[in-house]
């Protein structure tokens, strides 16, 4: 059988509410990245290192709810706390002290938090993050860096993908994107130019790389963004949302020990639930606070709503793994295993005969048929089929992680590590037999 029809008999059940699916959601699907060729798996539960489908299919899994489950899937901790909170209440519409508990665990952590606000998403967090920018500095633009993901909102959106002039949605107005002055990345004398021009409040960027890394910042470039901003009057935002808690305790910030104005985050810090928050300095956060003053409180004010910030199941589910991920053993063990995959990956690659090489950081690794990104970004189109092609493959070899790379938790032992290299292994050498590379 080939990739696709082992995928196919494997996953009968998934196909049949695929189809049912489209019915009723667009596309079939409730997040972009879930796209897949020629459909998606549907998954049933999960616990540790592993998930298992409406097949009845085990993986070992590297997607680990989009990077957020760095204790795994499950964790006894975050279990117990969910359900003691659940039978408490799950919307108090009123402050808690779930929520000073959580904001004081950010500020003790994550170095440039002085003082936290809680959102829903990283997307929030992004968006929030750039208004307090622009009240602060009184000025309007934002400069991104090509192929850095801030999320969805209107603000963000142009930069992530190449061709990187045409934006990664439609329904986007001219004007909004106007406000955006993009940059490639690794680039300070670019950076210092956009800076020359006086009206940018903001420069954000993902510390350690656009998407998870897949383009690395390169040592020093993180500390010379940092005295450039400062020098004129620019806001430094990282966007954490993938690397907060996840390289260190204190984040990308605390391991390249680079002090951002503002860091946002999203994922690990509400532990597995719906969730991010906006922290840093006194100074920008302090726009979010009533005075008592009419004027201030109606028109200076930096406004922020939303119906489930601090949510307490949140926030029970975030106090759990916050204090977990207090103790750098956990990440040093990732960061560790990281590293093994990495290199063995590499050599399976080398091995089977595939183009390109496994890398990354930390305890992310990416997988490209293209070898490592310059400096700039990848030098040409990424190969999206190959990619679709390799899921497949691997999910029939019982490992799942996205498209080019995995994130890997604090509990993924030994075996799962060998386990899945084996996985690799077959499902290159099946994309080979395949001659999915051609010449290559």
């Amino acid at each position: 059988m080939t990739i696709h029809d082992e995928y196919r008999a494997k996953h009968a059940k998934s196909a049949a509410l695929w189809e049912r699916s489209r019915q009723s959601i667009p596309g079939g699907i409730t997040h972009d990245i879930r796209h897949l060729a020629p459909f998606p798996t549907y998954v049933e539960r999960a616990a540790g290192t592993r998930k298992w489908d409406v097949d009845g299919n085990e993986y070992i899994d590297y997607w680990m709810g989009h990077g957020a489950l760095f204790l795994g899937h499950c964790h006894p901790a975050v279990v117990r706390a969910v359900q003691e909170q659940v039978a408490r209440g799950t919307h108090l519409g009123a402050c808690h002290e779930l929520e000073v508990r959580w904001a004081e665990l950010v500020t003790r952590l994550v170095p440039c938090a002085e003082l936290v606000r809680f959102t829903m998403s990283g997307t929030e967090a992004t968006h929030l993050a750039m208004r307090v920018a622009r009240a602060f500095t009184g000025r309007s633009r934002i400069v991104k860096f090509t192929g850095h993901f801030h999320g969805w909102h209107d603000g963000a959106v142009v930069g992530v993908n190449p061709p990187y002039d045409v934006p990664m949605s439609a329904g986007v107005p001219g004007a909004t994107l106007d406000q955006v002055v993009i940059c490639p990345p690794n680039d300070i004398k670019a950076v210092q130019v956009a800076l020359e021009r006086g009206d940018v409040a903001a420069v954000i960027l993902e510390p350690a790389g656009g998407q998870s890394g897949t383009t690395p910042t390169i040592p020093g470039y993180l500390q010379e963004l940092r005295a450039l901003t400062t020098r004129h009057g620019v806001v430094l935002i990282f966007d954490e949302v993938i690397t907060g808690f996840r390289y260190s305790p204190g984040g990308a910030q605390a391991y390249f020990g680079v002090t951002p104005d503002l860091t946002t985050l999203a994922k690990i810090v509400s532990g597995g639930l719906p969730g991010g928050a906006l922290c840093g300095r006194r100074p920008l956060m302090s726009l979010l606070a009533f005075r008592g003053d009419p004027d201030w409180d109606r028109s200076q004010r930096v406004a922020h709503a939303g119906t489930f910030n601090a949510n307490p199941l949140c926030a029970s589910a975030a106090i759990a793994t916050l204090e977990l991920c207090a103790d750098a053993s956990l990440q040093a063990r990732a960061n560790k295993a990281g590293e093994e995959l990495r290199r063995s990956l590499s050599d399976v690659m080398k091995r089977v005969g595939v183009p390109g090489t496994c890398y990354g950081e930390a305890s992310i690794f990416h997988v490209s048929f293209e070898g490592k990104p310059g400096l700039a970004g990848p030098d040409r189109p990424r190969r999206a089929g190959l990619y679709h092609l390799l899921r497949c493959a691997l999910m029939n070899q019982g490992v799942d992680s996205s498209m080019n790379h995995g994130w890997i938790s604090a509990v993924h032992g030994d075996e799962d590590l060998e386990r899945t290299v084996q996985a690799y292994e077959r499902a290159l050498g099946a994309m080979v037999a395949e001659g999915a590379f051609g010449g290559a």
